[in-house]
């Protein structure tokens, strides 16, 4: 099924950072912790699955925010925001020191902090597609580059106003729809815009397979088998005779 956000909050003020969370829980992002000292952000990130990290600059341990910025660049590949309430010139160019994916000044409302979330998230993802493919996208950019990218063992899907990130294991098959892949899980069915052979390259080659010109399919999740179809949670999906060949060979060796 898939999953919101998952956001680490680093705050020492206890009022604004319960206020953060009731924010962010309003519009649907799962918050993951909420710690005040540079100590306790790096167990979080160390034990816990982390999509983002909002971080206070000025914390109440020797380690500041800052700190934390460049042990989560050394350490993982994930984005993070600063918050704070300092915007002077010293502040913000030590910020830039460790290449922050937004920087938020206080006080600020939920819908501030809800596209500096966005924002962040879009532009790292992004950032990450164009280094893997070594070119810039064209068209819709925010789409395609959240819909084709992945995070740990995920990829991100696009809902209402959220990206939600699918396990690749609730995905069971993914048919082509002119311009539009139709992403279909257990209970649910997202729309993104790709190439079908884009997407392919996307999932893990061990589990995905184009069963048909129009599909690719999860093999875990297939049902039943006969000379032109495969069946997955009681839909008929047509095959190739390649894959066919490739199924009924798997299931004799």
């Amino acid at each position: 099924m898939e999953q919101p956000i998952k956001i680490l909050i680093v705050e020492d003020n206890v009022i604004i950072a319960d206020d953060m969370q009731s924010m962010l829980e309003e519009i649907g992002y799962e918050i993951v912790d909420n710690v005040i000292v540079y100590e306790q952000a790096v167990e979080v990130l160390k034990t816990q699955q982390v999509d983002l990290v909002l971080i206070d600059i000025i914390l109440a341990s020797d380690k500041t925010g800052i700190d934390l910025g460049k042990h989560i660049r050394e350490n993982y590949d994930i984005p993070f925001i600063f918050v704070t309430s300092n915007s002077d010139r010293a502040t913000v160019e030590n910020a830039k020191t460790v290449k922050p994916n937004g920087y938020l000044v206080k006080p600020f409302e939920q819908q501030d902090l809800y596209t500096s979330i966005e924002i962040a998230l879009s532009n790292f993802i992004y950032g990450k597609q164009n280094a893997s493919n070594g070119t810039a996208n064209s068209g819709n950019t925010e789409d395609v580059a959240m819909s084709n990218s992945i995070l740990k063992d995920s990829i991100f899907v696009k809902k209402q106003h959220l990206y939600y990130r699918i396990q690749f294991g609730d995905i069971q098959f993914i048919k082509a729809d002119n311009v539009y892949l139709e992403v279909n899980t257990v209970d649910k069915k997202f729309l993104v815009r790709s190439p079908l052979k884009d997407y392919l390259e996307k999932l893990p080659q061990n589990k995905f397979y184009r069963a048909h010109k129009s599909y690719i399919v999860n093999v875990d999740h297939i049902d039943a088998i006969n000379s032109k179809d495969i069946m997955i949670n009681n839909t008929l999906i047509p095959i190739s005779k390649d894959f066919k060949e490739f199924i009924i060979s798997a299931m004799n060796s």
